[in-house]
């Protein structure tokens, strides 16, 4: 009996030292699917809190939008669209001048330093103008003179009228000569002549004296447009001259000014595959600067000649963007757009 009693308490025993793999196989698809049903079941409380956190319930106010709404599709961006040829160039600048003056003269101040902004019309430099001052004022004493002549004409004039007038009532109740009477006329004549002489005498030396006002002026250097000053070739002491008549050491130009807002980008096509660029194409543009830099461009206009030498046609492109970053003769790389092209 105590035999039988250890036996059934034996087989009652757990053995801790048997692997999980011995449990018999409907115990391990048992307690696996309990297993997978707990994870299952906290996923989902855990997901089904997080929407309801983010998702709050729409407001009676709210109208669903419809599963089948049509949204209208935007214009490709340059990103999207493919390259049908790439090309290298230079920026370039539409209006740059190099400035001087109209007369040759010694340099007395210069007012500007390369990167200022310039206004129209604004002082660039100013040349010694004294001898330009001393024949304004001769041309306006000129004028002086003539007046005086022209009143003194006029005084006489007047007073041979008179005599005309005096002649010719003698003349009717024959108390003058009809020879008194003549020469009283004809010297009224020669006055009115030489009146209108000296007032076209006048006219003219008024002119001289605009054109010497125009040269005193011409001696204050200005600004023919806004931009930036990226040159300064002249100090003052120099001498100036719009042509190099005066030799070497004779300046021809002041500064040289930039108008940043006419930028644009010239590059050289090869006449092979200019068929694949056309005005109003889309350009994509990247400064050796700045390679990573995407510019917005489109082909303003190609040049209707080809160059015999490289076989290249030029093509011009205008910059979408303006930055301050982009300066003249800069190197770039273009890549033209395939896709509709921007009416100009």
């Amino acid at each position: 009996m105590s035999r039988n009693t250890s036996e059934l308490l034996g087989q009652l025993k757990i053995d801790r030292d048997t692997a999980p793999n011995d449990l018999p196989s409907s115990s391990r698809k048992t307690l696996l699917a309990a297993s997978t049903g707990a994870v299952a079941g906290l996923l989902v409380g855990f997901f089904g809190a997080s929407l309801l956190a983010e998702d709050p319930p729409a407001s009676p106010n709210t109208i669903p939008t419809p599963a089948n709404t049509h949204t209208t599709p935007s214009a490709p961006s340059s990103a999207h669209l493919e390259t049908v040829l790439n090309a290298s160039g230079y920026i370039t600048a539409r209006r740059m001048a190099t400035v001087s003056a109209e007369v040759m003269g010694l340099i007395s101040s210069v007012d500007v330093e390369e990167g200022m902004q310039v206004q129209e019309g604004q002082v660039l430099a100013r040349l010694d103008d004294v001898k330009a001052r001393v024949s304004l004022a001769f041309a306006r004493a000129q004028i002086q003179v003539l007046q005086a002549q022209e009143a003194s004409i006029l005084a006489k004039l007047k007073e041979a009228e008179r005599q005309y007038r005096r002649f010719a009532g003698l003349r009717e109740k024959n108390y003058s000569s009809k020879a008194q009477l003549t020469q009283s006329e004809a010297t009224v004549e020669g006055l009115r002549a030489d009146l209108n002489s000296a007032r076209a005498n006048i006219e003219v030396a008024k002119l001289e004296a605009e054109r010497q006002r125009e040269r005193l002026e011409d001696h204050t250097i200005r600004a023919p447009f806004a931009g930036i000053v990226t040159q300064k070739n002249a100090q003052p002491g120099e001498i100036v001259a719009p042509s190099s008549a005066g030799g070497g050491f004779t300046r021809t130009g002041i500064c040289t000014i930039v108008d940043m807002n006419s930028l644009e980008i010239e590059v050289d096509v090869n006449e092979a595959f200019i068929g694949r660029v056309s005005t109003g194409q889309r350009v994509n543009a990247n400064l050796d600067a700045y390679p990573e830099w995407d510019i917005p461009a489109t082909v303003v206009a190609i040049i209707p000649t080809a160059d015999r030498a490289k076989a290249t046609v030029r093509v011009r492109i205008g910059i979408d963007q303006k930055d301050a970053r982009i300066l003249p003769d800069m190197g770039v790389k273009v890549g033209f757009l395939a896709g509709e092209e921007v009416a100009l």
